[in-house]
This record gives C-alpha cells, structure tokens and sequence, in this order.
C-alpha cells in the first residue's frame, strides 16, 4: 500500500487515477483547485464503494497553498511515497497573441507548480531513502504543437527536471519519470472537432484516442518498478516515434 498526492486529479486523467489508486488499495488525496463539486462527488461515490479517500484545496501555482497540501498529507498519511504531478492546463492560440498574463498562467501551473510539490515533498522521501515522483507532462514537450507554444515549452520544462532530479535524487532512492500522453478522450480535449479526431486517429498507428485507463496503467507500473528513472515514456498510440 502506497501514499499518493496527486495534483489536479477532481476530472480527466487526475481523476482516473484517483479512483484506480483508491480500488488498488492506496492511500490518495485528491488535490483540487476550482473543482470542489467535482472533487466530493469522487470523494462520496468511493465511499459508497467501501473506499476512503482524502481531498484537498490547493492552488498548486502558489507556494502557500502547496505548503498546506503537504502539510495536510503528512499529517494525515505520515508519508508520501507517491507524488503525480498532473494539475495543468492549455490555451491555443497563435504565439503573437500570447499576453505575458497567458504565459504566467500557464507557467505558474504547468512548470512552476511542479518546483514547489517537488521541493516540498523531497524532504520526506529523502529522509526515508525512497520515493516516486511522476510527472504528466505531453508528447507536444517533445516536438512541440502549433499554436500550443507555451504550453509546450511548459511540458519540455517538465521533461527536463524529470530529467535532472532522476540523477540528482537517485542516490536517494527516489525514482522521477515523466508521462507523456497523447491525445486522451478528456474534458480538456473535448473541444477538439470530430473531423480534427479523425484526422489524428489516420495519423496515429493505433489508429484511435487514447484512454485516461491508459496513463492509469503506466503510473501503476512506473510505482510498482524499481529500476527505471528519468524516463519520458511516450502513451500516444505511436503518434510520435
């Protein structure tokens, strides 16, 4: 049984991790920001499934708040074992549009928030020799999406640390690996018109959308495996390769 925090996890991909977590048996708080109806209604429909959880208001662009949220989960779990980084959000529209307000925005939640769980809850991990940090980030931080600049540089952000902390937090025990999904059936791409998902399944291998289910069983093996580190393993239905 492991200790999880996993940030902006009240709808999409977040959510599904929850809720899997939680039937496996884990102990998880749910971090939210703006979604608390969203967040007590997870929280209620496990419960009447025999299953607890905790959850939790943060706005994880902001230091304090993050402060809480750990505060929060050591207080009631003792210990992380567990953080999954996956609060983020996304603008299209073309760069010379793009506001220094839209890029903090997207900064602040995307990349700057990940610094603050990180430097909170390391502490902790290294205190007990062992931890796992995963970062959802994208297949557009890889090669980047038109109209999606920011958001991008963002997600390659991500990569980056993962990248870094995988060898400056190893000798610690502590394992950070990124995720990177592709395009997956979620709020978040719901906007998407159906001829532009058509397209994308042509372009994809697989030949379909992928599913929340599908970064649910990545993160499970990435916690359960002991020897894999600062990876970027790409879900995406072999749409980037």
């Amino acid at each position: 049984m492991k200790n999880i925090v996993i940030t902006g996890s009240s709808r999409g991909i977040g959510k599904c991790l929850v809720e899997n977590f939680a039937k496996d048996g884990h102990n998880v708080i749910l971090n939210y920001n703006k979604s608390k109806k969203q967040a007590e209604q997870i929280k209620n429909e496990l419960a009447e499934q025999g299953i607890k959880i905790e959850i939790f208001k943060a706005d994880v662009s902001k230091r304090e708040d993050v402060k809480k949220l750990i505060k929060f989960a050591l207080k009631n779990m003792e210990s992380i074992d567990v953080l999954i980084n996956n609060a983020g959000i996304a603008k299209l529209q073309i760069f010379q549009d793009v506001t220094e307000d839209d890029w903090n925005e997207i900064m602040d939640t995307n990349l700057k928030s990940v610094y603050y769980t990180i430097q909170e809850t390391i502490p902790n991990m290294i205190q007990r020799k062992e931890g796992c940090i995963i970062n959802i980030s994208s297949m557009w931080g890889i090669v980047g999406a038109s109209c999606e600049a920011v958001y991008s540089a963002s997600k390659a952000g991500m990569d980056a640390i993962t990248k870094s902390l995988a060898k400056e937090l190893g000798p610690s025990n502590i394992r950070v690996n990124s995720i990177a999904p592709g395009v997956i059936n979620t709020d978040m791409n719901s906007s998407i018109d159906e001829k532009i998902k058509e397209e994308i399944k042509k372009e994809t291998p697989l030949e379909k959308i992928g599913e929340p289910a599908d970064i649910y069983k990545c993160a499970k093996w990435l916690i359960e495996d002991k020897f894999t580190t600062g990876q970027i393993i790409s879900v995406n239905g072999g749409y980037v390769i």
